[in-house]
């Protein structure tokens, strides 16, 4: 590709609008640009970049034994009413009606559409297994898109379904996945990570995603240092460091008089004491039906971790009336006893504190020296917070450690959610009619787009693994003007090419120095510069990522090239 006609427009200052780094440069190399909020268009570059990563994609997958196919965008609503999610799905589903007023929605996620393929295709466990997949642009209407393309409104995604006749085939799909999963996002250049996960509004069992550690990343990532645990902070369990004895264990409990103390920090510096002796009580009602959880007062309550305990789909905070009317008590000021008549259940960590301090559900009034074991009822225990600093592995002791991530994949165990809402049955080998039992696993490739850029870049731009490098190299000619360095580039550029080799071809009429700094924004693995020692067959190669620089004789060029990208595969 000759430079001179590609569609390339760069920026020298750094976007106002772009606070993430991938964002930055993709809109300062001419990667993309925006069309509306979270809304972009892929450019040359970025679209041969976006290629490169779907390229690898469907060889890891078919590899895999899944096979490609191609689904609509736009969904009837009776398929999205018929699984239960229509109205569970939430705001970000896109919703349109045609021009006689039936409804549909812009696909945000494939399970309705692909579970009614296959039941209406296969009826015999002969059929079976079988892993289906496309790549095909997904809507959801994101609150806040932000980050370019790490949360847009419009992105390209490929999701994978698997039917199998059993748990067990179930398994082997998901592990073929897992793998599989494993060997993309090696091959594309990411370094990332499986944790442990929620499988969120898909539903599902047993699930993990792939996470790009990067410090831009929304997701909080807790792993191990010492062994292989690895989870997302929704899912993440953690054991806290023994609780330090109790000045006062043995003392009674005794009621005091605490104004204006309706949050844990102004509780804690009116009586002195620390956060970790308060025990919060967080009034919620779940699906509707008011609850009490319980946790330390310097602890998190993890929403995730509860629903999956209690079977809830929704759990929102009471209001003051709520609590009022529900509970009898006041903001501020909530404790379990007297509350027999709605379910607490209590962190593992409130368990066996003592000379602690909890609402008396009277304003203006604690209970403190509480002993937990002494003076409240007796509550269901289960681990309901935020895994936090400090805190150990559950499987080994070691500390635990914290990062960020982006999350680029997720695969889920679904079991039989969709297959039997949707009627997706099949005649096993004694002619008894069972439900499949699906997975089902996605990747953003958009998202994986950006994701490598945040993790590799530096300065001067983007430093491309050659894997998915819109060109292997960049041929850059200083002056077009002088005849010999137009020709040695333009038997160089030829020479290449015919190899099988992309090229790109700086042959624009510009300064030298404008050049060299377009070629470092745009971060090719190898960069060719015919200069003035083109008359003695002598070209300055520059290795983008190693920064190395060295020279050769053109005649060693293609040689070179090919062990460049051997060497590094």
């Amino acid at each position: 590709m000759r430079q001179q006609h590609l569609l390339h427009p760069t920026l020298r200052d750094n976007p106002a609008e772009a606070e993430a780094l991938s964002h930055r440069l993709m809109l300062r190399a001419g990667l993309i640009r925006q069309l509306s909020s979270g809304v972009y268009t892929y450019l040359p570059l970025g679209f041969k970049a976006l290629r490169r990563i779907q390229d690898i994609v469907r060889q890891e997958m078919d590899a895999a034994g899944a096979q490609e196919l191609l689904m609509p965008a736009l969904h009837p609503s009776e398929l999205w009413k018929e699984s239960g999610r229509w109205d569970v799905y939430g705001p970000e589903l896109m919703r349109l009606e045609d021009r006689n007023g039936r409804e549909f929605a812009l696909g945000a996620t494939h399970e309705e559409v692909i579970t009614t393929l296959v039941r209406d295709e296969i009826q015999s466990y002969k059929k079976l297994p079988v892993t289906l997949y496309q790549i095909q642009t997904k809507f959801r209407d994101e609150r806040r898109p932000r980050f370019g393309l790490l949360r847009g409104r419009e992105f390209l995604m490929k999701d994978a379904y698997s039917f199998d006749r059993s748990a067990e085939e179930l398994d082997e799909s998901y592990q073929r996945m897992y793998d599989a999963y494993t060997s993309i996002f090696t091959r594309i250049g990411l370094n990332f990570r499986a944790v442990e996960a929620d499988s969120g509004a898909i539903g599902g069992t047993d699930t993990h995603e792939f996470m790009a550690l990067a410090d831009i990343g929304e997701d909080t990532i807790v792993h191990c240092p010492a062994c292989k645990y690895a989870a997302n902070i929704e899912k993440a369990a953690g054991v806290a460091p023994p609780l330090a004895k109790a000045a006062n264990q043995f003392a009674a409990a005794e009621k005091v008089y605490t104004p204006n103390t309706t949050s844990i920090k102004q509780l804690s510096e009116f009586l002195q004491v620390s956060p970790q002796q308060i025990i919060k009580a967080i009034a919620l009602k779940a699906d509707g039906r008011p609850m009490l959880a319980l946790l330390p007062g310097h602890r998190e309550l993890n929403e995730i971790k509860l629903k999956a305990i209690i079977g809830a789909t929704q759990v929102e905070m009471l209001s003051e009336d709520e609590i009022a009317s529900e509970l009898q008590s006041v903001p501020g000021f909530i404790g379990p006893n007297g509350l027999s008549h709605i379910p607490i259940i209590a962190d593992q960590e409130v368990r066996g504190m003592t000379d602690a301090v909890i609402g008396m559900n009277e304003r203006d009034y604690h209970l403190v020296h509480v002993d937990v074991s002494r003076d409240l009822p007796e509550f269901t225990y289960r681990d309901l917070r935020n895994a936090a600093e400090g805190d150990r592995c559950t499987r080994c002791g070691h500390e635990l450690a914290f990062t960020k991530g982006i999350e680029v994949g997720h695969v889920f165990k679904l079991g039989t959610k969709y297959s039997e809402k949707l009627g997706a049955l099949f005649s096993d080998e004694h002619g008894a009619s069972m439900p499949m039992i699906m997975g089902c696993y996605g990747i953003g490739i958009s998202r994986v787009l950006a994701a490598v850029i945040e993790q590799h870049a530096d300065e001067q731009g983007i430093v491309w693994p050659h894997t998915i490098a819109p060109f292997a190299v960049h041929l850059l000619t200083v002056s077009m003007q002088d005849d010999t360095q137009r020709n040695v580039s333009e038997d160089i550029y030829h020479t290449l090419t015919r190899a099988g080799i992309e090229v790109l071809w700086d042959d624009r009429e510009e300064r030298a120095g404008v050049k060299f700094h377009d070629a470092d924004l745009l971060g090719i693995p190898l960069r060719l510069t015919v200069g003035r020692k083109a008359s003695e067959q002598i070209i300055e190669c520059k290795e983008r990522r190693s920064g190395k620089q060295y020279e050769l004789n053109v005649l060693q060029l293609l040689a070179h090239c090919q062990s460049f990208y051997s060497t590094n595969d």
